[in-house]
């Protein structure tokens, strides 16, 4: 029997995602634990993994590489040697698991994947006054389908449904998503047709705009609810990084294999700073402030598709040389699309670098749920004062962000005073 290959959930607020491309020609005999397909998901596009063994089969109404997949959504089969092939995604037996919400192929994120009932838990919690129907043989490819909120239509008319983002992003752009029609499965209302007919309203004739890609969504919404939530206060001072600079030409000179950039200097400085600093290395949680044991620091990188953070774990155990390494291998990931959400997860502060644009001060955003960011300028020729003498260094801005709800001014002035001193003590 034709075993279904569906779309899986990445994380617990995913409800769709961008089909990639497989990693199975169709025709080939997949193995249990193959890596079958790749899917984007909000933060990132994953390797997803067969939990079973079959002829792969991709009927022509598959979804193909670039498509916007929903979660549970039939992307293909798994057959035993010499089974018929579908000829549909649509086949009867597609039809009735995705019906009841459940797929009967597991496949999985290869790593970093939440537990179907603890991502099913989530989406009912999201969505009060909803129910969950789950099988006994689902997998983490979808455990539980909720159903679309009670609607005051006839009986004999189809309840509208929609996405939970695509009920929020109605809500941010006042849109009635009830009353469009929605291009999903089953007639399901997307983030796409609310954003489509926003663009409509505001411009009645004109072409719409193309639809956001599922990381810049991601980046705007986690955006959003950071400027919702967060009190930020912003503090900016200037440091002579003088022996950051000589230290780096030292490692040039003596052959250093890799060479460390100014930005692996402060994350190792900070990580070393932040267990004397915990108010900076917390978060506001329930009410209260949260402190974290671990020293996890985030990086801000730019790519092609947008912003990524991957995450430096304890990175106060690391020297300059191992961040250096790690930084390397991460920047290279985030690029190649190949971050897996272990890496991207767990962050307790974060450092953003704007110097390489001839950047010298800027406001950075808390990337929640962390209280702090500190901002990184370049690093410029100017005049200092040493042992009173007035003479030519090399001058660096700190932007530090941090939330007023977590900590105050002195505290986090503090920090900065003492990161300033290590940076120019060269220690």
């Amino acid at each position: 029997m034709a075993i279904i290959i569906s779309v899986p959930r990445l994380g617990w607020s995913m409800d769709e995602g961008m089909f990639t491309q497989w990693l199975k020609a169709a025709g080939e005999y997949v193995q249990k634990g193959d890596m079958l397909f790749v899917l984007e998901g909000d933060k990132a596009a994953q390797e997803i993994e067969s939990f079973d063994e079959g002829v792969l089969c991709i009927p022509p109404d598959a979804p193909q590489p670039g498509d916007v997949v929903e979660v549970g959504q039939t992307l293909g089969f798994l057959l035993e040697k010499n089974e018929s092939p579908p000829a549909s995604v649509k086949t009867p037996a597609a039809q009735a698991a995705e019906q009841c919400g459940t797929s009967t192929v597991a496949s999985a994120a290869a790593s970093g994947t939440v537990s179907s009932a603890v991502e099913a838990a989530a989406s009912v919690r999201e969505n009060t006054g909803l129910s969950s129907a789950s099988s006994s043989g689902a997998s983490s490819a979808g455990a539980g389908s909720v159903t679309g909120p009670r609607s005051t239509l006839p009986r004999d008319a189809a309840p509208a449904r929609s996405s939970p983002r695509a009920r929020r992003r109605a809500s941010e752009l006042g849109i009635d998503w009830t009353r469009l029609a929605g291009t999903g499965r089953d007639g399901r209302v997307r983030t796409e047709d609310v954003e489509r007919a926003a663009a409509e309203k505001s411009h009645a004739g004109s072409n719409t705009a193309p639809a956001v890609q599922t990381l810049r969504r991601t980046i705007a919404e986690r955006l959003s609810q950071s400027h919702r939530e967060v009190v930020p206060v912003t503090l900016t001072t200037s440091v002579d990084a003088t022996k950051l600079v000589e230290f780096r030409h030292s490692c040039r000179n003596f052959g250093v294999q890799v060479i460390p950039s100014y930005q692996d200097m402060l994350v190792r400085l900070c990580a070393r700073l932040l267990p004397q600093h915990r108010g900076l290395n917390a978060r506001w949680s329930d009410g209260r402030v949260q402190t974290m044991q671990e020293i996890n620091i985030g990086i801000a990188v730019d790519t092609e598709h947008g912003l990524m953070v991957p995450v430096i774990h304890h990175a106060d155990q690391l020297s300059v040389e191992a961040i250096s390494a790690k930084s390397a291998e991460l920047v290279e990931s985030a690029r190649a699309r190949r971050l897996d959400l272990s890496q991207l997860q767990g962050g307790t502060f974060t450092i953003s670098n704007l110097g390489a644009f001839g950047i010298d001060a800027f406001t950075p955003v808390v990337n929640l749920p962390e209280c702090a960011i500190l901002g990184i300028g370049r690093i410029a020729r100017a005049p200092v004062v040493r042992d009173e003498q007035l003479a030519i260094g090399h001058q660096l801005t700190l932007s530090l962000t941090f939330d007023h709800r977590v900590l105050d001014g002195a505290p986090a002035a503090r920090f900065l005073q003492d990161l300033s001193r290590q940076i120019e003590s060269g220690q």
